[in-house]
């Protein structure tokens, strides 16, 4: 690939006491694409996102950002980078309504000390419709009164309101409905085809190979293959998942 990634790690390692989570790790985000990272239960994938969020720096290892190697101690400065996000549990509160979700703790503030109501409202339906979002009723609609693909797409339309650049979004189908997953895999796309880096971590192989460009799979905190979406299988992906070759025996710290 000509373009070099948005995203790169390379060798990245994290322990938690004896127990090795990641294991000299590389892994790669470009913009315009969406890059699936899969694997089992306790393959390393939460710990690799963890990293990259700033929750779990890394213990050994070097992270690229826009071709610049950075540092990322803590997710303010993840998020002063232009990487956001996106839990599984969706970090919204039910009692607020669309507009103020999305800009909770980044309010904007007019003169004297009050809220800028018209222009936040303003901000929200801007970035809602450059995501083609058109199933939210109102904007100052509860989140309580929204369904789950509906609070998944205000999830996401928060992230990318704040010039991000790379989205990461955690399980964003799990738990939903068909005609919900459909909607956010056609967001999820939508992100990539706007020219932002999106990594989507799913146990759901169908839905990853309906929107994913590469897959990375990770296996007992190692990374033992990345896959071309469009040149594999599930078999394949599979196959990896369960049986891919290791570079050492996985439990504990391995020193050198």
């Amino acid at each position: 690939m000509a373009q070099e990634p948005l995203l790169q790690l390379k060798g990245v390692s994290k322990s938690f006491g004896a127990v090795q989570a990641l294991y000299r790790v590389d892994f790669a985000a470009y913009r315009g694409e969406v890059m699936a990272l899969v694997g089992d239960n306790g393959a390393g994938k939460s710990t690799l996102i963890k990293g990259v969020a700033g929750i779990y720096p890394f213990d050994e290892g070097e992270v690229y950002f826009d071709g610049q190697p950075v540092q990322i101690h803590n997710p303010r400065e993840a998020s002063a980078l232009g990487i956001e996000v996106v839990y599984q549990d969706l970090a919204l509160a039910d009692n607020l309504d669309v507009v103020a979700n999305m800009f909770l703790g980044r309010e904007m503030i007019q003169k004297p000390w009050r809220l800028d109501e018209a222009a936040m409202e303003r901000k929200a339906l801007e970035t809602l419709d450059s995501l083609a979002v058109t199933t939210i009723r109102s904007v100052r609609q509860p989140v309580a009164e929204l369904s789950g693909g509906q609070r998944q797409s205000i999830a996401v339309a928060k992230a990318v309101m704040w010039n991000s650049k790379l989205v990461i979004l955690d399980e964003p189908t799990a738990a939903l409905g068909v005609a919900q997953t459909r909607q956010v895999l056609d967001l999820v796309r939508r992100l990539a085809d706007n020219g932002l880096a999106v990594v989507l971590i799913s146990h759901n192989l169908h839905d990853i190979f309906e929107v994913a460009d590469r897959i990375t799979v990770l296996r007992l905190g190692q990374n033992v293959k990345e896959f071309i979406a469009a040149d594999t299988t599930h078999e394949e992906v599979v196959h990896a998942i369960t049986a891919g070759a290791l570079r050492h025996v996985p439990g504990m710290v391995k020193n050198g």
